[in-house]
C-alpha cells in the first residue's frame, strides 16, 4: 500500500472520530446551555404566577366570589404556555399543559430557593418547579406547581443528527482531499524511488545523484542512501582487497616456501638414507636444517605481519606514546641479542596516532636490521637510536623523527629504494627479505616517511630516518591514509622523501608464473 493511500485512510478514519468527539463535547455544552435557559425562563414565569397565586389566595374562601373569580382568571392567564397546579384550602386549581398520567411530584422546595426538577410522564420529560405561596390555613399549606415540557432533548437530538451527518460526510471528503495532498507531497519520494530503483551495485558503478529538495525527510533519506551505497562500495573494495591479499599470501608463500622446504627435505633424506653418517657431516646437516627452519618460521611471521598491515581497520588506531614503543623494542633487542650495544636518546611525550602492533613491528625490524647488517669490522653491533622533535617542516604539523644508525658497510644510493621491495636480501642475509618491506608498509599506514641516508658523522654505516606526524592529544579521529594497501601483491606506494609513487616488484611476475606448479 502506498504512503499516500495510508495517509488518506488514516485521515479518513481520524477526521470522523474527531468530528464525533467534538460533537459529543458540543452536545454537552449545548445541553447545559439549553437546560439553564429553560430553568431561567421557568423561574421568571414562576415569579409572575406566584404573585397572582398569592393574590388569589387572599380572597379565596371569602364572601367575595366576583373578586375570587377575577383573580383566578388572572392567575390562569398569567401561566400562558406553562401548566400550573395550585393546592389551596378550598381545593386544587389546574391550568395549562400538565403531565398525563400525573407523576409523583417532588417534595416542596425550600421557600426562598426554588429549583426546577425533571420528572418523566409516559415518554415525555417535564420541568417541575414547586413554590410555597402562603401561610398554612385549616391544616393545609398552599403550594404552587409549575410544569413545562423539557424541549432540550428534542433540540439535542437534532444536533446529534447534524453531527453524525457531518462525520459521515467528512470521512470520504477528508480521505479524498488528503489523498490528493499526500500524493502531491510524496512526489519527491517517488522521484527518489525511481532514481534508486535502477541502481544495482553488483552490476553498475552508477550512484545516486540527488539535488536538495528543501524537504528535510527526502533529503535525509537521499543522504542516507548515498551513505549506504558509499559504505557498500567501501566494503566491496575492502573485501576485494582481502581476497587479493589472501591470494597473494598463498601465491607468495607457495613460491618462497618451496626453496627452504625442498632444502629441508633434502637434508632429511640425507639423514634418513645415511644412518652411519660422519658426526661432523651430521652436525653440518642439522645446522643447515636449523637455519632453514629459522628462515621458514621468519618468512611465515613476516608474511602474516604484511597481511595484517594490508587488512588493518581504522578502529585499531589509537593515540600512542612513541617513546614507550621504542623503549619496549630496545629492551626486547637487548634481551634476545645480549651482544648488541644500543645507545638511546629520546624525547618523552611524543604522541602519534597509530596502530601499536604495527609500529612495534616496524621499530623491531629496524633494530633487527641494524643488528644483522650493521656490524662494524670487528664484528660488534653498535646501534645508536634517537627520537626527537623535528626542527623543520610545517609548524602546524609537528613531526617525530626516529633515527637508527649502525656501523655496517652502508647501502649504495642506487640501491636504497630497492631494500624496501619484497624478498630483496643479500646473498649472505639470514632474513626473509621482508623486514624492511614491513617497515615501509607500517610507515605508509601511519602517514610517515622513511629515508635511507649516510651517517652524518661521515663514518661507515647507514642511517634509517623515520618521520611521523605528532598528534599532541590523546583522542583523535581514527582514519587511514588513502594509499593502495597491497604490499603482499608487490604493487604498493613507497613512502620516501622523493614522494609517494607506484612501484612494481619484478618478483611478482615470477611468483604468478610458478604458482601453477
Amino acid at each position: 500500500m502506498r504512503l499516500s493511500t495510508r495517509i488518506a485512510l488514516a485521515v479518513g478514519v481520524s477526521v470522523p472520530l474527531l468530528v464525533l468527539a467534538s460533537g459529543w463535547l458540543l452536545l454537552r455544552l449545548v445541553g447545559d446551555d439549553l437546560r439553564a435557559h429553560q430553568n431561567s425562563q421557568l423561574r421568571a414565569r414562576a415569579t409572575v404566577v406566584a404573585k397572582n397565586a398569592k393574590a388569589f389566595l387572599e380572597v379565596a374562601g371569602t364572601d367575595r366570589p366576583v373578586m375570587e373569580r377575577a383573580r383566578q382568571r388572572r392567575l390562569v392567564n398569567s401561566a400562558r404556555d406553562v401548566g400550573i397546579r395550585l393546592t389551596a384550602p378550598g381545593g386544587t386549581i389546574s391550568a395549562g399543559p400538565q403531565p398525563d398520567p400525573f407523576p409523583s411530584l417532588p417534595r416542596n422546595a425550600p421557600k426562598n430557593a426554588p429549583k426546577p426538577v425533571t420528572v418523566t410522564s409516559g415518554d415525555t420529560d417535564w420541568l417541575v418547579l414547586s413554590l410555597r405561596v402562603g401561610a398554612a390555613k385549616e391544616g393545609t399549606t398552599p403550594n404552587l406547581w409549575l410544569f413545562s415540557p423539557d424541549t432540550a432533548e428534542e433540540e439535542l437530538a437534532l444536533v446529534r443528527q447534524r453531527v453524525l451527518f457531518g462525520a459521515l460526510v467528512a470521512a470520504p471528503l477528508a480521505g479524498a482531499t488528503t489523498w490528493a495532498i499526500a500524493a502531491r507531497a510524496v512526489l519527491p519520494l517517488r522521484r527518489l524511488q525511481r532514481r534508486t530503483s535502477g541502481l544495482d551495485p553488483r552490476t553498475s558503478t552508477v550512484r545516486l545523484e540527488h539535488t536538495p529538495t528543501r524537504i528535510g525527510e527526502v533529503d535525509d533519506l537521499a543522504y542516507t542512501l548515498q551513505t549506504v551505497l558509499a559504505r557498500y562500495d567501501e566494503q566491496v573494495e575492502r573485501t576485494g582487497e582481502a581476497l587479493a591479499t589472501a591470494r597473494a599470501f598463498a601465491a607468495t608463500a607457495s613460491h618462497e616456501l618451496r626453496t627452504p622446504l625442498m632444502s629441508m627435505r633434502t637434508n632429511i633424506d640425507i639423514l634418513a638414507d645415511h644412518p652411519g653418517l660422519d658426526p661432523v657431516d651430521r652436525a653440518e646437516v642439522l645446522d643447515d636444517l636449523g637455519r632453514e627452519h629459522t628462515r621458514l618460521l621468519g618468512l611465515l611471521v613476516m608474511l602474516r605481519a604484511l597481511a595484517q598491515g594490508d587488512l588493518v581497520e581504522a578502529d585499531a588506531f589509537t593515540s600512542l606514546d612513541l617513546t614507550e614503543v621504542l623503549d619496549a623494542s630496545v629492551s626486547d633487542l637487548r634481551r634476545t641479542h645480549p651482544d648488541a650495544e644500543v645507545s638511546v636518546r629520546t624525547t618523552p611525550g611524543l604522541l602519534v596516532h597509530g596502530w601499536e602492533e604495527g609500529l612495534r613491528s616496524a621499530v623491531d625490524n629496524l633494530l633487527t636490521n641494524a643488528w644483522t647488517h650493521g656490524r662494524a669490522t670487528d664484528g660488534t653491533a653498535h646501534i645508536e637510536v634517537t627520537l626527537r622533535h623535528s626542527g623543520d617542516g610545517d609548524p602546524r604539523q609537528p613531526l617525530a623523527v626516529l633515527t637508527v644508525d649502525d656501523h655496517g658497510p652502508g647501502i649504495p644510493p642506487e640501491r636504497r629504494e630497492e631494500v624496501f621491495q619484497r624478498f630483496r636480501r643479500g646473498p649472505d642475509s639470514p632474513g626473509s627479505g621482508l623486514g624492511l618491506t614491513l617497515v615501509a608498509q607500517q610507515i605508509a599506514l601511519h602517514r610517515g616517511r622513511i629515508t635511507v641516508l649516510d651517517r652524518p658523522d661521515g663514518r661507515p654505516g647507514t642511517r634509517f630516518e623515520v618521520r611521523l606526524p605528532v598528534t599532541g592529544v590523546r583522542d583523535v579521529e581514527s582514519t587511514l591514509p588513502l594509499l593502495r594497501r597491497d604490499w603482499l601483491t608487490g604493487r604498493h606506494a613507497l613512502p620516501t622523501t622523493s614522494g609517494t609513487r607506484e612501484r612494481t616488484d619484478p618478483r611478482v611476475t615470477r611468483v604468478s608464473a610458478t604458482w601453477p606448479d
